[in-house]
């Protein structure tokens, strides 16, 4: 193996100057000519041109416009957002920092006519969520509306359904869940939050699904007395606002002005350090009743009592003040308990003595011999000769019991409560039947029948009266003894307190003031005063009441009153079912006022078809009378007047 020399490297000479041409000579060709320098080619573009770099200028142009088109879109932005738009973006920053919400008003209570609480209101809360503390972001929950429903609904009695909907109402930070729960409520819900967020907390959450549950402070409608009054009283609703009665009658005077709160809000609790704003709320009225709470408990007693023993619908008694025509007590049986109207009887609801239309019967009976003795048509000792049946028009008329003819004095026929002897008594008012009906119309409704009582009250019936010219061939007869139109028990009421108080119709009352914000007690209104029969007619009157009560034969001696002066009337009418429009079953009643010659108190009972037991108004309804009557004369210390009564005459010797 031979040693080989290594390759010798070739080491570049000095580079040649490049000859440029000169201007105007011209390049030599042919055999002598020198050939001309050539660059060397790039591998791979064999017979192609060489390449040229591109400008950037075009490029940086069109990146330089782009910039500016970008720049610009942000200024316009910008200009808008801070210029145009500021005052909308401002106000969306505070809707969703500020919390408003109302301030409810503090309701009125309602008291008897000496102070006693009948309806008031205590400390309740609204409970209250903020949706945003729901969301999944805030509480690392899936379902967070849906468990926190779960969780609140059976403490404040709101499905589960309607809990999950509110906690999921968007754009908004204040929700209301339940109105007007107790103190109690409150406290189980602050607890169980209070207990889930130490939960979370140590789950390294930082809400829990309660988190977002407030409370505003409010007020919770209580009745103290339970159904005590609840026909008058009525109840306030879900929405705070009166649902019955003078809750509803006087629901604004009752309200007071609701205020308005707002404050800054985070995390679902009051900012202290952030201006809030407050306008105070302005507390109801109290509103005094003209009710005498104990006065009222005997009467509603003794008709719940008589109502069960009868086996009847309903029914009703009222007592009234004969000289200011204020209403002492209405009571209903059976009633309801506004505190608990969930298991209230739908039928019970309302005032039935206001709302109930009926056919008074006998009670009636005053009416029509007040207007004959007022036209002097007859006098109390009157001579009339009933018979057993009466034709008249296209019907045969008796009395409730089959008698002989009976020879009665028109204080007898009152006594006796004769329907037969009322058609010939009141036959007397004019020359011809239409006449004789057109003067008797004329005091019904001068007595108020066929109108509102006046005392406003919501769902109040006016009864039925038709006009004299429209009584049918029937009506001309049966309306004097109480058949063929129709009143409320507060009307029949107000006719014998019209009686009472010397022929003068006072139109009840049952509101006697209030006493605002300011603590100034204004009084109501003085009622209406009308003249209905003369000082004269209604002492005559008067006396023959006292004969139904004393003689007797009268149909009212079960409502007497030992050392008192009693005037009173009978009533049994045939019913019309409300379902049918039919005939069925009966009205029984009693109404009269004492002391007789010195009135202070009127009193009137009535009960729907007793199915148990006797019908008869004097023997169901008269010891309710007496047994009201005597409570309401010791209540209000109305004493015996010592004297004797006139002891009219019921019959007369052929």
């Amino acid at each position: 193996m031979t040693d080989r020399q290594p390759p010798r490297r070739r080491v570049p000479g000095p580079a040649r100057p490049v000859r440029t041409a000169r201007p105007g000579a011209q390049r030599r060709s042919g055999p002598g000519a020198r050939p001309a320098a050539r660059r060397p080619r790039p591998a791979g573009t064999k017979g192609s041109t060489p390449l040229r770099l591109g400008s950037p200028r075009p490029r940086l142009r069109m990146v330089s416009l782009g910039l500016t088109l970008v720049l610009m879109v942000f200024t316009v932005r910008l200009l808008q957002v801070q210029g145009v738009d500021a005052s909308a973006y401002a106000a969306k920053a505070q809707l969703n920092r500020f919390v408003s919400h109302t301030i409810a008003a503090e309701r009125g209570q309602i008291t008897d006519r000496g102070g006693v609480a009948l309806a008031t209101s205590v400390d309740a809360y609204d409970i209250t969520a903020d949706p945003t503390m729901f969301t999944k972001k805030v509480t690392k929950v899936a379902d967070a509306p849906e468990q926190a429903a779960a969780l609140l609904s059976p403490i404040v009695g709101v499905d589960t359904a309607t809990l999950t909907k509110r906690l999921k109402t968007r754009n908004t930070r204040y929700v209301r869940l339940a109105a007007r729960q107790t103190p109690q409520v409150w406290k189980q819900i602050k607890d169980l939050r209070s207990t889930l967020n130490d939960k979370a907390n140590a789950e390294g959450r930082e809400a829990s699904v309660l988190s977002g549950v407030l409370a505003d402070p409010s007020s919770k409608r209580v009745y103290p007395n339970g159904d005590l009054a609840a026909g008058i009283l009525g109840w306030v609703n879900a929405d705070g606002k009166g649902g019955g009665g003078v809750e509803q009658q006087l629901n604004k005077q009752l309200s007071g002005k609701d205020g308005k709160i707002r404050y800054a809000q985070s995390g679902g609790r009051q900012v202290p350090t952030a201006g809030s704003t407050e306008q105070p709320a302005v507390a109801g009225s109290d509103v005094e009743l003209t009710i005498d709470r104990d006065i009222q408990w005997a009467a509603q007693d003794a008709i719940t009592e008589q109502v069960k023993k009868s086996g009847a619908d309903r029914g009703y008694v009222i007592v009234q003040d004969t000289q200011t025509g204020e209403v002492l007590a209405m009571a209903n049986a059976p009633g309801f308990d506004p505190n608990d109207l969930g298991h209230a009887n739908s039928a019970a609801l309302g005032n039935a003595a206001l709302q109930d239309a009926y056919e008074p019967g006998s009670t009636a009976k005053v009416m029509s011999m007040a207007a004959v003795l007022e036209e002097n048509a007859a006098t109390p000792l009157t001579h009339v000769t009933v018979p057993n049946r009466l034709h008249r028009g296209d019907r045969l008329f008796q009395d409730d019991i089959d008698h002989e003819t009976w020879h009665l004095t028109l204080n007898g026929v009152l006594a006796k409560s004769s329907n037969i002897g009322t058609i010939l008594a009141t036959g007397q008012l004019g020359r011809t039947q239409p006449e004789a009906n057109r003067t008797l119309s004329s005091y019904l409704r001068k007595f108020g029948i066929g109108s509102a009582s006046g005392l406003g009250f919501p769902g109040e019936t006016p009864g039925i009266l038709a006009p004299a010219d429209k009584w049918s061939t029937s009506q001309q007869y049966t309306i004097p003894f109480g058949q063929g139109f129709s009143i409320n028990a507060m009307q029949a009421a107000s006719v014998y307190s019209t009686i009472a108080n010397g022929g003068v119709r006072v139109e009840p009352t049952l509101v006697r003031g209030s006493t605002g914000a300011d603590g100034k007690f204004v009084a109501a209104p003085k009622p209406k005063q009308t003249r209905v029969v003369s000082e004269k007619t209604a002492r005559k009157v008067a006396q023959m009441l006292e004969s139904v009560v004393d003689d007797v034969e009268g149909t009212g001696t079960a409502a007497r009153i030992p050392g008192y002066r009693v005037a009173g009337k009978t009533g049994t009418a045939n019913r019309v079912d409300p379902e049918t429009g039919r005939y069925k079953g009966y009205t029984s009643s009693f109404a009269g006022f004492a002391p007789a010659d010195k009135p202070r108190v009127t009193v009137y009972c009535a009960i729907q078809n007793a199915t148990k037991g006797s019908y008869f108004g004097g023997q169901i309804c008269g010891p309710i009378y007496k047994k009201v009557m005597e409570f309401a004369l010791k209540t209000l210390q109305v004493p015996p007047t010592g004297a004797k009564s006139a002891k009219l005459p019921v019959n007369f010797k052929p």
